[in-house]
């Protein structure tokens, strides 16, 4: 098992990834760089590739709509040749919130979009010259263009042939396909005890559809890490974040966090939380997160506790534990939890 973490997109960037980069001595092996609608992942990925020599670095995620999948591609062989080879390109659909009410583009077709992108990203890594046309028209025949386009290959070699690619995926119909055509994948809101329950079905479907040369899907998940005999206090941290995502992102009826929450056994919790988020009392969301909804999703506590629910990750399938340390001393704790992989 790997160990990672999640740079947040809030707060400054530089401070943050300067404090990730600090963490590859005490065996980090992997930073994510959120983006939602933050500051751009790519930016901040390509700091970080000059701050470190050994980790690898990947975006959580980049959305499959506000960018051409030529330009996810380049950006993502751009990225793996400034590292050195170690970049990872963690890819999802997103959703309403951030593609409709941030980059004004009609959320549709998620699943073609994700898997047509993927594909076209493996072309363009190969230097294949890209002739197609489906949702995305590589080049853009007339009457949509002057049809003076023509077919082209990458112009510059990339360092490798192809870049792993994690998808990040909630639903029965999305996890489903990620186990067929990734190379990991990026759940949110993991509750190893639950997971199989949830998505043991989809993950069995989309392997067995799986290309042998893919290898084994590749999982990464986690949460917060504090260890202590008063470290369990911790977890609370992780409320207004299960929050933020079971209540706001999105709308009644329309929100993959919310429905996971549901698929977990917090129907009624989930309910309370997005009703009260969407009314703007963000604080009281927090608080109607269950408990056992943030001790179940987070590593905190005696340091034999945490030892536990790293195992219990490793059980349920993980194999990069992406934690957010939390407390003084971080190097400390990636220290102690490296030790144990």
């Amino acid at each position: 098992m790997e160990l990672s973490m999640l740079l947040d997109y809030a707060g400054d960037p530089r401070k943050a990834a300067d404090e990730a980069a600090a963490l590859e001595a005490a065996g980090l092996d992997a930073v994510w760089v959120a983006e939602a609608w933050g500051f751009d992942s790519p930016t901040i990925m390509g700091y970080l590739a000059a701050r470190t020599e050994r980790m690898k670095i990947g975006s959580a995620i980049l959305n499959v709509y506000s960018r051409t999948p030529a330009l996810i591609a380049q950006t993502a062989a751009g990225l793996d040749a400034v590292s050195g080879g170690r970049a990872l390109l963690g890819l999802g659909a997103s959703g309403p919130q951030v593609v409709e009410g941030w980059h004004g583009k009609p959320y549709d077709r998620p699943l073609g979009r994700t898997r047509e992108t993927v594909e076209l990203c493996r072309r363009v890594w190969r230097r294949e010259t890209i002739d197609h046309h489906g949702i995305t028209h590589m080049p853009l025949p007339a009457p949509m263009g002057s049809g003076l386009g023509k077919p082209l290959k990458i112009l510059t070699r990339p360092v490798r042939p192809t870049v792993p690619v994690y998808i990040a995926s909630l639903g029965p119909a999305n996890v489903r396909m990620t186990a067929e055509i990734a190379d990991g994948w990026l759940p949110t809101l993991f509750i190893p005890e639950k997971a199989a329950a949830v998505w043991g079905g989809p993950l069995a479907e989309g392997t067995a559809k799986r290309a042998p040369e893919l290898g084994p899907l590749q999982t990464v998940a986690g949460g917060l890490l504090a260890i202590g005999e008063d470290a369990a206090a911790a977890r609370d941290l992780a409320r207004p974040q299960i929050a933020l995502y079971v209540g706001g992102m999105g709308a009644p009826g329309k929100n993959f966090y919310n429905d996971l929450a549901v698929a977990y056994g917090y129907g009624e919790q989930a309910r309370r939380i997005q009703e009260l988020y969407l009314a703007g009392r963000k604080r009281d969301a927090a608080a109607a997160v269950p408990d056992e909804f943030c001790e179940l999703m987070t590593l905190c506590g005696p340091e034999g506790y945490v030892r536990e629910r790293v195992e219990a990750f490793r059980e349920a399938g993980v194999t990069m534990l992406n934690v957010t340390p939390v407390g003084p001393e971080p190097a400390r704790l990636i220290e102690t939890v490296k030790s144990w992989l």
